[in-house]
């Protein structure tokens, strides 16, 4: 496929299914990829990067298009909306596509897909702001600060009053910044079948660009890297033998809390994909027991796939819901993983449509939720063992204000670490860790 306007065919099929059919962003653009494998690298870059920066700046590029035009974006047919949005991410975002390409591609576009009498309209709004990009007038910070920074960092204004409220103006400001970033691919070792230099030496010998990371910031993380230059992981011999698992620096850092010894019985209620149960699993060294859990057949057809990939005895997967009491297993867990369905806020670099989904009242009820689970699987964990509550947000509710009413209902549990990792601190996602020991 060497024609760019079927290549932006694809990115503007991705748009539609995402904003107007609500599917996630992740799962529509890896299809997409998987679905047409046989594209250039630079043919799948560009779809990936379209896609994802399209949605990523959307409440900007809407800004920007409701300023040249007479037609406000919410009125716009959503194939001409989804056109718009792509186009001016190109124009505003990506120098080496001239900007006439991109008005010229976007009326072919629009009158492949049965809008010529729209095509002209496309254009005029193109055109015009190809032209007056760099006059446009933003939000004033000073008048208006929370519509400035919603529009700058295209994040929905209640997340930046929330976040405002609970860390500051200048915290705030960092994360908006964050979001935006690319995410590096972080990987770690399976220390099971090879060592960290080896997998090292093999992944540069297979083309791939390989990162140590801060050994003074993650001490624990020797097994680490961040990678670049992949085309797709099912290409990577090394990957498809299981010596190595994607993995958020985050999500490692909460099994490295964990820390469970050999022998444990560690159950994760909550595991797919399951990176930490395997991380678990690989610590114990072939000993003890994980069980890893989650709700769904899908999900646990995931968790199989990763353990048959990484080759571990000590591991298995079920099917099981959090929510419901488990009697055989009270008393059993030396380690409790709870890494609980929570509003993702911390991920908006890789789920660039999730701070779109996500509510005030959406949040309530997952709070709801995590509060229903705790409640549920607290008893599972021996006296002395572990309990590991984590979450991929940043949000007061769901994390510190749930360990404190925890700890209130179950005084039974002491907190001996607890820490909020902000968005793009030390290259991970934002991540909760709370490690609370049972003392009787």
């Amino acid at each position: 496929m060497t024609d760019s306007t079927n290549t932006r065919e694809l990115i503007l099929g991705i748009l539609t299914e995402v904003n107007e059919e609500g599917r996630y962003s992740h799962l529509v653009i890896r299809s997409v990829l998987e679905k047409y494998q046989y594209l250039t690298k630079q043919e799948r870059a560009f779809i990936t990067r379209v896609s994802e920066g399209t949605i990523q700046r959307r409440i900007e590029l809407d800004y920007i298009i409701d300023c040249f035009s007479k037609v406000k974006g919410n009125k716009m047919k959503p194939l001409i909306r989804n056109l718009l949005r792509m186009s001016v991410y190109q124009i505003k975002y990506m120098d080496a596509v001239p900007n006439s390409a991109v008005c010229n591609e976007a009326v072919k576009l629009a009158r492949k897909k049965g809008f010529s009498g729209l095509s002209g309209f496309v254009n005029g709004v193109l055109r015009g702001i190809s032209r007056g990009l760099s006059e446009i007038t933003y939000p004033d910070p000073e008048q208006f600060p929370v519509e400035a920074l919603s529009v700058r960092y295209s994040m929905p204004e209640w997340i930046v009053e929330q976040w405002i409220r609970d860390y500051g103006e200048a915290r705030t400001e960092q994360m908006l910044s964050a979001s935006l970033e690319q995410a590096p691919i972080t990987v770690r070792t399976n220390l099971a079948r090879i060592t960290p230099q080896e997998l090292k030496e093999r992944l540069a010998g297979e083309g791939v660009t390989v990162e140590e990371l801060d050994s003074e910031a993650f001490p624990e993380l020797f097994y680490a890297f961040a990678i670049s230059g992949i085309d797709h992981l099912n290409g990577l011999e090394s990957f498809r033998q299981g010596l190595f698992y994607i993995q958020d620096i985050s999500s490692m850092m909460a099994a490295e809390y964990a820390a469970p010894k050999e022998g444990d019985c560690c159950i994760d209620v909550c595991a797919a994909p399951g990176g930490k149960s395997i991380l678990l699993a690989e610590k114990m060294k072939e000993t003890g027991c994980v069980e890893a859990r989650d709700l769904t057949e899908y999900k646990v057809s995931l968790i199989e796939e990763n353990i048959s990939r990484c080759g571990l005895s000590n591991i298995r997967a079920v099917q099981q819901d959090a929510t419901v009491f488990d009697e055989g297993s009270v008393g059993k867990a030396d380690v409790l993983m709870a890494d609980l369905p929570c509003s993702g806020l911390g991920t908006l670099r890789k789920k660039t449509d999730v701070k779109y989904r996500m509510s005030e009242a959406g949040q309530e009820e997952l709070i709801a939720l995590q509060r229903s689970i705790l409640d549920t699987v607290y008893s599972y964990v021996k006296p002395g063992g572990t309990l590991l509550y984590s979450t991929c947000t940043v949000h007061r509710g769901e994390n510190e204000e749930n360990v404190r009413w925890f700890v209130k209902e179950h005084p039974e549990f002491k907190v001996e670490y607890q820490r909020q990792i902000f968005p793009g601190e030390h290259m991970g996602d934002g991540f909760f860790i709370a490690k609370l020991i049972r003392q009787r």
